[in-house]
């Protein structure tokens, strides 16, 4: 029965008790491993692990083949590792002020681009900047072709004021590659722009993405 079981081989229950910060580097590790082998618990081959690597210094550069050489380490389980590490030293380089920051037109394709150029449905999303322009938020306020009616202005701006935002960007895609803009997106960018204006909120750009190719309405006039 698992309450029979010492609560220190039950990482995952002590975590959800406690917190991840108060659990040992075995402990974490058993939870990134899920199980053990037929022959050992799976926190005995976290700590058999930590030892291998004497500890979290080495083990932070291991590779897929040096995991593998654990017994009871399989590739999955190595792969898992790996991913948890390089994620940890992301998450360690990320600095507060290290936020996208966009000035014109160009910066703001670049920072949606990759994502949307490929996209087969129009995806319509927003930017929330502070008053320095930089990025606050980034968020998908609706999929499907364009349409007035659905774009609505209250959903955008409610996230604006919700996220303290000084001013947004907006962009979607034409799964066409053409980023033309149509009469429906004037209509929608004049709209949101109106909207903007009566809130104290101002709408820098729409910006509509096609295949490595983009349309500013701003530079078109239609802000």
């Amino acid at each position: 029965m698992i309450k029979d079981v010492p609560k220190q081989d039950r990482p995952r229950e002590r975590l959800m008790e406690v917190g991840a910060s108060l659990l040992s580097n075995s402990e974490l590790v058993s939870i990134l491993l899920g199980s053990g082998t037929r022959n050992e618990s799976v926190t005995t081959l976290a700590q058999r692990l930590l030892i291998h690597f004497e500890g979290l210094s080495l083990l932070k550069d291991a590779t897929v083949e040096e995991l593998k050489a654990i017994r009871g380490i399989g590739e999955a389980k190595a792969i898992l590792i790996m991913a948890a590490i390089e994620l940890g030293k992301r998450v360690h380089q990320l600095k507060p002020g290290d936020r996208y920051v966009i000035r014109s037109p160009e910066e703001g394709a670049d920072f949606v681009m990759e994502e949307m150029r490929d996209l087969q449905q129009e995806h319509f999303i927003c930017l929330f900047l502070n008053t320095k322009n930089q990025v606050l938020h980034r968020q998908t306020i609706f999929i499907g072709s364009l349409n007035a009616s659905i774009v609505h202005p209250r959903e955008i701006y409610k996230e604006a004021v919700k996220r303290s935002a000084a001013s947004i960007i907006c962009a979607h895609n034409h799964p066409s590659g053409d980023p033309t803009p149509s009469q429906e997106d004037i209509h929608v960018t004049r709209r949101l722009t109106e909207c903007g204006k009566m809130l104290g909120i101002e709408m820098l750009d729409h910006i509509v993405i096609g295949d490595r190719k983009f349309v500013s309405l701003k530079e078109k006039g239609y802000l």
